[in-house]
């Protein structure tokens, strides 16, 4: 069975990542991209859809311990498990490697104390647990092979097969260390390398010894910040620079219901936010490599702009149901692709052109056909701005005039503005300003109720949304206006949960099918963030820092943050770790450090 979200760490190479539950099982593993199928799809059903557990050895029908204790080694994404048991301490220490030749899983075993008998239990179960490959020695090493994919185990231990799993039964004492590694490779290939799993080690602590020393943030908060920096790098598909929303498929946003989607794809909207954050603590270089990204998938096609892409900028992300998976905690169904890839959100034109102003004002180099695609989005914008959408939540259900769409094309115009004034580029500067007054009025007329003092979620409605929190953060209003001051004080009202976190918006009464979903969902963490931001922008940064502080307290053991936190039940739910929640605790700290609301 698989554990509460908060239970897993995360490990990655930057081309894909698994999931290491707290009684040493992985179970989630792709392999050799983010998003190829699953060797490892315990986490989506059951021990018969593949995992790997490696811990003290325990009877048979009884629950694996969970460790101890577990941390990062230092500023890492190599993990540490420790056990305590009646016959001593032993450490697990997991890992992969920056992909250098085939992707790697290590894990290491370390006695400390005593004398600890330990189990290796591995079941690879390929094409998200539905196949069951052929598993067989070749030149004393076990590879398992199945259609294009073949994945090889090499251990010094002792191996044997049992119920279609592969075992280690072995005893480790104090300073002895056993060494397995997990190596994928296109079975049509000769077998990879030999693996070092001990040189490995050493250089992938060098790696992110080297990497995290660039950040430029040495504030307060420096221990999360540095931890959401890290997620957001492992996130990161060094091959092309897209980033992917999460790791992982169809963790459910409510517990056993409907409202499970593929994250594992690059969201024009996540990675540019994500870019931005990165620009502002120092990772050029990663900035660098998305805005390429950017202009690759985007291509000439600009007025057929997707919101989201495969990580090497595939447009083709069509969406399936695994039925044969029963869901994380029956939370089906199971899906792969996402069908919301060719939907209209209109505010991804602003969120792109911030993030492209953002590299320009930080002195990236210049990139000309980065202002060309400015020029060509905005001009797709001046005819299509009027135009209902799905909006930033990618609702299913019927097309509304989103207010924050509205505001976001209005950044868009208005940072191009900025570029044509700077010089850097040529365009219908006046026309532009015109355009820029019409949407501003536009908005101010249509979507704000007088009668309440608030914002509200599209034209016409009573409703309220989160995403409104983002007004004065972009500049469309300055955070003392009345408008803005009461659209925050009516979020906080009407779309807080009891311990006080934002929900995006309403799921029932009026506003449900909204998103034409049944079910509800939990707080949005990345509204909450939003939330504490403003409170700081309108003065009320004892309040803005209290809530942060919550919100830091939900991270788990490892400071990692799904999507949402379920009021109900007290635990992290959606897909995990995702980076639209790291990116926006990034932002706050940032924010209240430079306000200095980090005292107590």
């Amino acid at each position: 069975m698989a554990g509460r979200i908060e239970d897993y760490a995360l490990i990655g190479d930057m081309q894909t990542a698994a999931l290491v539950c707290r009684d040493g099982t992985v179970d989630w593993l792709c392999l050799p991209r983010f998003d190829s199928h699953a060797i490892f799809a315990g986490l989506l059903g059951t021990e018969d859809h593949g995992f790997w557990r490696l811990g003290p050895a325990h009877p048979a029908g009884s629950e694996p311990p969970a460790a101890t204790r577990r941390t990062y080694r230092g500023d890492s994404l190599i993990l540490e498990s420790e056990w305590d048991t009646p016959r001593g301490t032993v450490r697990v220490t997991d890992f992969m490697p920056p992909r250098d030749g085939a992707p790697q899983l290590i894990r290491i075993v370390e006695g400390v104390s005593g004398r600890v008998p330990m189990q290796s239990a591995l079941r690879m179960r390929f094409s998200y647990g539905r196949i069951v490959p052929w598993v067989h020695r070749r030149n004393g090493r076990t590879v398992a092979v199945a259609g294009p994919d073949s994945v090889w185990f090499d251990t010094p231990a002792r191996t044997y097969g049992k119920s279609l799993t592969t075992y280690a039964d072995f005893t480790v004492v104090a300073g002895e260390r056993v060494t397995f590694t997990l190596s994928w490779q296109p079975s049509h290939k000769e077998a990879p390398p030999l693996p070092e799993p001990e040189q490995s080690l050493e250089a992938t602590e060098e790696f992110w010894r080297e990497w995290v020393g660039h950040c430029t943030y040495h504030g307060p908060y420096r221990e999360a910040v540095i931890r959401s920096l890290i997620t957001l790098k492992a996130l990161t598909y060094a091959p092309t620079g897209g980033i992917v929303a999460a790791p992982t498929t169809s963790l459910p946003e409510d517990i056993g219901g409907v409202r499970n989607w593929d994250y594992r794809y690059t969201w024009l909207r996540d990675a540019a936010i994500t870019l931005s954050s990165l620009l502002r603590t120092g990772y050029r270089e990663e900035a660098r490599a998305w805005r390429e990204w950017l202009l690759r998938a985007v291509a000439g096609d600009p007025e057929n702009l997707q919101i989201m892409y495969g990580i090497a900028g595939e447009r083709e992300l069509g969406e399936a149901e695994l039925e044969w998976l029963p869901g994380y905690e029956n939370s089906a169904p199971v899906r792969v692709g996402n069908g919301a890839a060719h939907q209209l959100q209109l505010d991804v034109y602003g969120e792109i052109i911030e993030a492209l102003h953002l590299a320009h004002m930080t002195g990236l180099a210049r990139n000309d056909y980065a202002s060309l695609l400015q020029l060509k989005l905005i001009e797709y914008l001046e005819k299509h701005w009027q135009e209902p959408d799905e909006g930033i939540w990618e609702v299913r259900g019927p097309r509304r005039h989103f207010v924050h769409s509205k505001v976001m094309a209005w950044v868009a115009v208005d940072r191009t503005i900025k570029l044509i004034e700077s010089g850097d580029a040529d365009g219908p500067l006046e026309r532009w300003k015109k355009l820029r007054d019409e949407i501003h009025r536009d908005v101010c007329e249509k979507g704000y109720d007088k009668e309440r003092n608030t914002f509200t979620q599209s034209y016409g409605s009573r409703e309220l949304d989160a995403s409104l929190l983002l007004i004065p953060q972009v500049g469309f209003l300055p955070p003392d206006d009345k408008r803005v001051i009461g659209t925050i004080e009516a979020i906080q009202r009407e779309l807080s949960t009891p311990d006080g976190f934002i929900l995006r918006y309403q799921t029932a009464g009026d506003n449900a099918g909204v998103d034409g979903l049944p079910g509800d969902e939990g707080a949005f963490l990345a509204c909450s963030f939003w939330m504490a931001d403003d409170l700081a922008m309108i003065g009320r940064v004892e309040e803005a820092r209290k809530l942060f502080t919550k919100l830091l307290s939900l991270r788990n053991d490892l400071g990692l943050l799904a999507e949402e936190w379920d009021p109900r039940l007290q635990r992290q739910v959606g897909n995990f770790p995702q980076a639209f929640s790291h990116v926006p605790l990034i932002d706050t700290a940032l924010r209240l450090t430079a306000s200095g609301a980090y005292g107590g």
